[in-house]
């Protein structure tokens, strides 16, 4: 199928690499990275990102990298953090980026898989020593002979002084450069059951998954691009890494979370492009109305992960003043639908949009959602069977995921396979009932996930949170009854807590609501439940 990417053109015979050398010939002085660390800014221009990255691959080698070796690197969002993926593809490593959140069971998994070098972080970060972590992670893992922390720290090298300010010996870089369709990136799953998988992707899938994204949301070079999520998830690897990169754009990174310092920034860089989660969304349109800024730049927003409320899509473009567009994708593949300008702005809300190109899509069996593709990834890594093990003889990968036809051309994801809700002989297709009661105004967020019944096998719990208005399970299905949504798919309890558990990208992490429900049925005191 190479071959057929590449005539088709979503495959090539360039890296992002020569992305970097383009825009920093044509725009030298262009930012391409405005970075908000430690309370500071730092911009960084395409010519000073081209030169830094050479240093820093110059000082891997001598650190003892090889071409097809992979650095693990858990940093916030940060230019270190691009400068050092780009520098790995600079001599034919691996970039393996880490959420900052993991800790050392997560680490320790990864650096052991991979038998990774070199591991880089911030000595401290948000409370929390990585310079403790590490340690004790090199002092069982045989294979990771350097710790290089932003900082310093004992017994570990200091980024500026080992990495960016040492002068390497000299180094052929160009003869160690990675081809286009040598591995790129190693990123984790988030490993909700068994270890965590590492999916690698090349050169030319990040390219295929970007060039279809940007393409279809009609983007160009004069994007300024902010996510809320980590540069480390793939999330904001690729929508605000590689993509900004690929474009000659700029690329805001921010290192933490905050709606209210997320507005100023978006004004004070004249954001156009954001990307994330409808936790994002619903925080910075509270905090928009509570303190306004001028975001007249902010033209895109692009969402996934949960279902979206039609007034979402109606305060987006009120409140924020941007088009809101809904997308499904994977760690495995990237954006793989996503609506598009052309359609009615509403279909975001009633859609997971249509297939990107280069890519295909196809439901099987009770609505199992297939795909394949130029961004389909390589594979596991060091887990051929595991992944073997999801494709078909014919080259579909199974997601997982549960989809249905929108009625549009495009999908409607309505779960996940292992997060179905079976009560009795029943399938409850959890996200539609998501996206029903999401759009009662009293709904800020809500997860629709399976408690044991002894009868039954499983039974459906609507876990709330709410603008503070209590609301009982009569309120729910007066609500679903008033959408016409059948009685056999309402739920049957309900929590109300005061936020959901999420992932780093914005994604609930259902696993842990599904477990404290099971521990409820053996002690009754651990949630309070109303109905």
């Amino acid at each position: 199928m190479s071959e057929a990417y590449r005539s088709a053109g979503w495959w090539r015979d360039e890296t992002i690499l020569d992305d970097l050398r383009r825009a920093a010939a044509e725009t030298p002085d262009k930012p391409a990275l405005v970075c908000y660390q430690n309370d500071t800014l730092v911009v960084v221009s395409y010519v000073e990102l081209m030169a830094r990255v050479d240093r820093l691959a110059a000082n891997l080698v001598r650190l003892g990298v090889r071409p097809g070796e992979v650095v693990t690197l858990q940093l916030p969002n940060s230019w270190q953090l691009v400068a050092l993926c780009l520098a790995c593809a600079r001599i034919g490593a691996i970039a393996g980026p880490a959420v900052p959140i993991l800790r050392r069971r997560e680490i320790e998994h990864m650096t052991r898989l991979t038998e990774s070098r070199v591991y880089v972080a911030a000595a401290e970060y948000r409370g929390f020593s990585y310079a403790d972590m590490s340690a004790e992670v090199a002092a069982v893992v045989p294979t990771l002979e350097h710790r290089v922390l932003l900082g310093g720290g004992a017994g570990a090298l200091d980024f500026d002084r080992d990495l960016l300010e040492h002068e390497p010996p000299p180094v052929d870089l160009d003869a160690l450069e990675a081809k286009p369709d040598d591995a790129a990136q190693v990123m984790f799953t988030s490993g909700t059951t068994g270890e965590p998988k590492g999916v690698v992707h090349s050169h030319n899938t990040l390219y295929a998954m970007n060039k279809a994204q940007a393409d279809v949301l009609r983007l160009g070079p004069d994007e300024v691009t902010a996510m809320g999520s980590p540069t480390s998830h793939q999330a904001g690897y690729t929508w605000n890494f590689v993509m900004p990169l690929l474009l000659g754009a700029t690329a805001v990174q921010v290192e933490y979370w905050d709606p209210e310092v997320m507005l100023r920034i978006l004004e004070e860089q004249r954001v156009t492009f954001f990307m994330g989660a409808p936790t994002f969304l619903s925080d910075l349109i509270a905090a928009q109305r509570a303190n306004p800024r001028d975001l007249g730049a902010l033209r895109t927003f692009a969402t996934g992960s949960a279902p979206i409320a039609p007034a979402f899509v109606e305060q987006a473009r009120d409140v924020l003043g941007c088009r809101l567009y809904a997308l499904w994708g994977m760690t495995e593949n990237g954006c793989v639908t996503i609506t598009r300008p052309e359609d009615p702005p509403l279909r975001a809300a009633e859609s997971d949009g249509t297939v990107v190109p280069g890519m295909e899509i196809r439901i099987v069996g009770a609505g199992n959602l297939q795909v394949r593709g130029a961004a389909q990834c390589l594979g596991y890594f060091r887990r051929e069977r595991v992944y073997a093990n999801s494709v078909t003889e014919d080259g579909w990968f199974d997601t997982g995921d549960l989809a249905r036809d929108d009625g549009y051309g495009g999908i409607r994801i309505t779960g996940r396979v292992k997060d179905l809700i079976i009560r009795g002989a029943e399938n409850i297709p959890a996200v539609e009932v998501e996206a029903a009661l999401v759009r009662h105004a009293a709904i800020r967020d809500v997860a629709v996930v399976g408690y044991p019944d002894q009868r039954l096998g499983e039974r459906a719990c609507a876990v709330l949170v709410t603008t503070g208005e209590p609301l009982s399970l009569d309120d729910l299905r007066t609500h679903l009854d008033g959408l016409g949504m059948v009685k056999q798919y309402w739920p049957e309890r309900v929590e109300i807590v005061p936020e959901l558990p999420r992932t780093p990208s914005g994604k609930i992490r259902k696993t842990v609501l599904r477990d404290r429900l099971r521990d409820q049925e053996r002690n009754d005191d651990v949630l309070r439940v109303h109905g």
